[in-house]
């Protein structure tokens, strides 16, 4: 599907078959590329060739990245097309399971948030929250989803503010702009806070008769098309190239002309956690690191018809690895292994670099 495909033009289930054929010939990308399949079966109404595709990448669930996060999309589905307990079941599973990512706690909070289980929903995102954030400094990128539904699902509560609400409510303030939304001399072009935009009666407002009140929730809904457009134009992360040592020896020897990229393997990590602290400082965002493999990297070279050699070519592998899910977020949560594969904590390894 090319990227400028509008939504209401794509045949999913073609492009869910397509997705298959394409996981088949390149295994090592599979688990990304049939979560894709499943999204568009999902879209195409066959909910219950997704949940197959779900339980075939948990048929091997010690090859998946992410086991948590497909069972959590597998109990999204399966509560869809009326299989409420077993998507239960399985939701109060992720949610022992405690993991890690924040994707599949948001899965599980929205799935109880869209069928109308706000408390267990509420409660949901909080477990994710208190788990990924306490006493992170600055709150990855990953995980604002997380704070966005806890301080959404509040509000339709009418629960007061917290400090997480008030973390949530200065990061969308921190992000909104009058580029994100419309041209300055749009109404919409001042930020609208988090309180509006998760207001429970602006829905009243959408069958109001009052002109001015239907042209404020006009505003209000650009801003928040807006933000969702920045989100989405980012789909993957801004990615840098990880070699591991023994990748790394083995590039170089291949291709002499890289060495000058790569004096030294210490140097190579050094630069990757300098780079990725540099866009962070001047707020990019959605930061992550892909590691690469000599064959990939050739198979790569080859597909673009030039030379393996040629440094132009790294930054090109990593946003293309970045695009088929092979990204890592940095920075690691709180407690997490180092990105390094040195098996220490982060903290401790490379995320001490600096302090």
């Amino acid at each position: 599907m090319r990227p400028d495909t509008p939504a209401e033009n794509v045949d999913h289930s073609a492009e869910a078959a397509r997705l298959e054929r394409t996981a088949a010939r390149y295994p090592e990308d599979a688990e990304a590329l049939l979560l894709q399949a499943a999204a568009h079966l999902e879209l195409a109404g066959d909910r219950p060739a997704a949940s197959a595709l779900y339980d075939r990448l948990l048929s091997s669930p010690d090859t998946l990245e992410t086991p948590h996060l497909v069972r959590a999309l597998k109990a999204s589905n399966l509560w869809e097309y009326g299989h409420e307990a077993e998507a239960r079941a399985i939701i109060d599973g992720v949610r022992t399971a405690s993991p890690r990512d924040p994707a599949p706690w948001v899965i599980v909070a929205e799935s109880l948030e869209a069928h109308d289980e706000l408390e267990a929903a509420q409660e949901t995102f909080t477990e994710g929250v208190t788990l990924l954030l306490t006493d992170v400094p600055e709150p990855p990128y990953s995980t604002h989803p997380l704070l966005f539904g806890r301080h959404r699902v509040r509000r339709m509560l009418g629960a007061s503010h917290d400090e997480w609400d008030t973390l949530a409510d200065t990061l969308h303030s921190a992000h909104a702009s009058p580029s994100s939304s419309a041209s300055s001399s749009s109404p919409s072009s001042s930020p609208v806070s988090l309180d509006e935009l998760h207001d429970p009666k602006r829905v009243w407002s959408l069958g109001s008769d009052n002109p001015a009140e239907l042209e404020a929730e006009i505003s209000r809904l650009r801003a928040e098309l807006g933000a969702f457009r920045e989100a989405l134009s980012r789909p993957f992360p801004v990615a840098v190239l990880h070699w591991p040592e023994g990748e790394l020896a083995e590039l170089v020897g291949a291709y002499e002309s890289l060495a000058v990229e790569y004096p030294s393997h210490e140097e190579h990590l050094a630069t990757i956690e300098g780079s990725l602290r540099e866009l962070a400082a001047s707020g990019t965002q959605n930061l992550g690191i892909v590691t690469g493999t000599v064959p990939s990297y050739e198979a790569f070279a080859a597909s673009e018809g030039a030379s393996p050699g040629d440094v132009d070519l790294l930054p090109q592998y990593a946003t293309t690895l970045a695009a088929r899910g092979r990204a890592v977020v940095w920075p690691p949560q709180r407690g997490a292994s180092c990105w390094c594969g040195s098996g220490r904590a982060y903290g401790e390894c490379h995320g001490a670099q600096g302090v």
